[in-house]
């Protein structure tokens, strides 16, 4: 089973180049590196809460508030680029051709699954079978962090793993 990455062993990697200018993405770069206190490469809400009320002081900065601005529009030109036929939504196969280009092999029924539960704005239990922008964020960070959970304990690369029942609620409880 593929989800999104290859176990390729180790290579040996050349020195590093030095360090190019800063430039405003480095910038966001060092910027995120250092909200990601726990360094898992995504920012659980409340390192962002964190991040945002700096000093506890309930301000955002301009540099902060410039790092979130860039950040929701690089979400929403991504969402854009899926919305195939830009009607604000993305419906079952634009969310299948996401999930493919981000190298994640899920099944029909799994996405659909995924819809059902992030589809906010249907008003019978089906929902309408699609999903807004910010719910689509949503899915892409949840798939993302349980992928890189569950990579933790398939360290095999196999696509599948024996976990102890505790073990499993530890991994659902720590990506909440």
């Amino acid at each position: 089973m593929s989800y999104g990455y290859q176990n390729t062993g180790y290579q040996y990697a050349p020195p590093a180049p030095p360090a190019p200018p800063a430039t405003p993405e480095t910038d966001l770069r060092r910027w995120f590196d250092a909200v990601d206190t726990d360094r898992s490469g995504q920012l659980s809400t409340e390192e962002l809460q964190r991040a945002l009320v700096n000093d506890n002081s309930g301000l955002i900065t301009f540099p902060e508030f410039a790092g979130l601005w860039k950040y929701i529009e690089d979400w929403r030109q991504c969402f854009r680029a899926y919305d195939r036929d830009a009607s604000g939504y993305i419906d079952f196969n634009e969310l299948k051709t996401a999930m493919i280009s981000f190298g994640y092999n899920l099944s029909d029924n799994f996405l659909q699954l995924i819809i059902k539960r992030f589809d906010k704005r249907g008003k019978n239990p089906k929902g309408r079978g699609d999903v807004s922008f910010d719910n689509f964020v949503q899915i892409a960070v949840t798939v993302k962090s349980l992928t890189d959970a569950f990579k933790r304990i398939d360290r095999e690369g196999k696509g599948y793993a024996t976990i102890a029942y505790e073990q499993f609620l530890e991994l659902v409880v720590n990506n909440r």
